[in-house]
């Protein structure tokens, strides 16, 4: 009997399990599935947003073992030590060695906030649930200074190299929307500086727009084309001499990827670069980097499932009789929380080839680019929210089934009616 292709899949994040999951639902029995994470279990990441006002941490985790075990994925909680592609090997820190027909190489991004001189030392970052939890506790001490002074400045960050900085204009709303609840709004200042020439530049004006009517709505001081250069211990500096002071700064870090491959050819940011259809690596036909690891300008989790659909079936026509029917279409959808409302945004995208704006909205998006703001969002949010950890949890893909089939016409019911 000819033997079952050993697909070997590097990361325990969005693109690695999902990948993992829509292999073992299309290919079944018919392939060896491994994945290698130095984590024993899953971080929802886009509802740590919620920990610094309050949310369990803990409550955002999914132990890795029970799904994989449940899809008969072998599991090596360790990291990898070297790659040789010559001989389709990888070295573990452990000290296996795993042979593999195809590689996956979904290991994600990092932050080096070092990039910025006093980044780290002087604001508070939002990567991880540590850090959000941090948050939490400096958003405490904020309100119990505003019983003490007139004024509190808050400042919002995003400096160049950031790729995806949603997360941190839904920190914004919320913040706001909290310091209303608290009864501390009339005490804040709040306002945000990003280096892009318009919010959430890669989503296009429609976003710009929404966005700068809720700031406006909500008076918080929204600045683009703001380079920083370096943060003091209560204040930024940009490279056009200005200066904007500080009693909390709150920022998301210039990104890396996470894990280098040498011997793989990498962007100036360690980033993969792949094929855009296959998620292949450049001059690899057996590696594929789908999700943060790659090259894709935009790191997000709704597009790093769809990177990760293409490659399990890209490898499943490799080693099958199917069809690459359904390459990697980087088609945006997100929900951004504001905890009394909500902002949904579908963004068709295309690369650019332009270093300073890699992507945009596809000029003949038409229809298919929408944004839109209710409070009926809020429930579109807590329904993924709830869904996608039901899935993984149960070892299945996110983009598969009858849920998602359920979940994917309510988005569309909303987006047509909530939505232009």
């Amino acid at each position: 009997m000819k033997a079952s292709p050993r697909v070997v899949i590097v990361g325990g994040g969005f693109a690695g399990l999902e990948t993992a999951f829509m292999l073992r639902s299309r290919m079944h029995d018919d392939v060896d599935l491994s994945l290698v994470s130095d984590r024993d279990s899953f971080l929802f990441k886009p509802n740590t947003i919620y920990v610094p006002f309050g949310a369990d941490p803990a409550s955002l985790l999914i132990d890795l073992e029970h799904p994989l075990k449940k899809r008969h994925v072998s599991f090596f909680e360790t990291s990898v030590r070297e790659l040789d592609p010559d001989h389709r090997t990888i070295g573990l820190e452990d000290g296996s060695v795993l042979r593999y027909d195809a590689l996956v190489l979904a290991t994600g991004a990092a932050m080096r906030p070092e990039e910025v001189p006093g980044l780290d030392e002087h604001s508070q970052t939002i990567w991880s649930s540590e850090r959000m939890a941090e948050l939490g506790t400096r958003l405490n001490q904020l309100k119990e200074r505003t019983r003490l002074r007139s004024s509190e400045n808050v400042l919002f960050l995003v400096p160049p190299n950031n790729k995806c900085s949603g997360p941190l204009y839904e920190i914004v709303f919320m913040l706001e929307t909290w310091a209303r609840r608290e009864g501390i709004r009339d005490r804040l200042d709040i306002a945000y500086s990003t280096y892009e020439g318009t919010f959430i530049q890669a989503f296009g004006p429609r976003l710009h727009e929404v966005v700068t009517e809720q700031f406006g709505e909500r008076g918080i001081h929204g600045h683009t084309d703001e380079v920083v250069t370096e943060v003091l211990g209560d204040a930024v500096r940009y490279s056009d001499g200005r200066v904007r002071d500080f009693d909390l700064l709150i920022s998301f870090p210039p990104y890396v990827a996470a894990v280098p491959y040498p011997g793989l050819p990498a962007d100036d940011r360690g980033f993969l670069k792949t094929q855009l259809e296959s998620r292949q690596v450049i001059g690899f036909e057996d590696i594929y980097a789908p999700g943060d690891g790659g090259d894709f300008p935009v790191k997000q989790a709704f597009l790093a499932f769809l990177q990760a659909d293409a490659v399990a079936e890209h490898i499943s026509m490799q080693f099958g009789d199917s069809k690459f029917r359904h390459p990697f279409d980087p088609v945006s959808m997100c929900v951004m929380e504001m905890f009394d409302t909500a902002i949904f945004a579908q963004v068709p995208l295309r690369l650019t080839g332009e270093p300073d704006r890699p992507v945009e909205v596809r000029p003949d998006a038409g229809d298919d680019y929408k944004v839109g703001v209710s409070p009926l969002w809020r429930l579109g949010k807590k329904l993924l929210g709830m869904y996608l950890p039901m899935r993984f949890n149960a070892g299945e893909p996110f983009h598969a089934g009858a849920g998602w089939q359920l979940m994917d016409v309510g988005l569309k019911g909303m987006s047509g009616v909530l939505a232009d």
